[in-house]
């Protein structure tokens, strides 16, 4: 599932635009990563996206 633990951060959808102008169906997808992490004390597999990471909000394990 394509959606971070912490941030609640998700796949959005939307069109791709042509340059005719046709429309199709897309989805953006955020950069999700499994990492080990520190969650009330106990290691666990969290999915988390590189911001979140980057930031900082999440303690490696």
């Amino acid at each position: 599932m394509a959606k971070c633990s912490i941030c609640g951060k998700g796949v959005v959808f939307g069109q791709s635009v042509s340059h005719s102008h046709r429309r199709t169906n897309r989805a953006w997808k955020p950069n999700i990563r499994k990492v080990k992490a520190v969650v009330n004390g106990t290691h666990k597999t969290v999915s988390v996206c590189s911001r979140c990471l980057r930031s900082g909000k999440i303690e490696r394990a």
